[in-house]
């Protein structure tokens, strides 16, 4: 049980060893796109807006497309999502 124990121990610890050197290197590969100015690009998004009315009910209002900053980048940087991720989820609620 102890040996089971320890090497699902050593098992996180890689994990979490591999995840820190992933996104490191994604950090770096996005601070040397973005002094060349090629860290950011833009994606096109439809925005819809919710607004809560009476008796527990909602309204969905359309309020059209527009570009979103993204970052070129596998982790979200900067603030901006990364563009892979906001290519797949190109509507937006607020």
């Amino acid at each position: 049980m102890k040996t089971l124990l320890l090497a699902l121990e050593k098992l996180a610890v890689g994990l979490m060893g591999l995840v820190l050197i992933v996104w490191l290197s994604d950090w770096a590969v996005f601070a040397v796109r973005s002094a060349r100015g090629e860290g950011y690009d833009s994606v096109q998004v439809e925005e819809y807006l919710s607004t809560p009315l009476k008796g527990n009910k909602q309204e969905y209002d359309y309020m059209g497309t527009a570009d979103v900053r993204c970052a070129r980048a596998l982790f979200p940087h900067g603030g901006s999502a990364p563009c892979w991720w906001q290519r797949r989820h190109p509507q937006q609620w607020e």
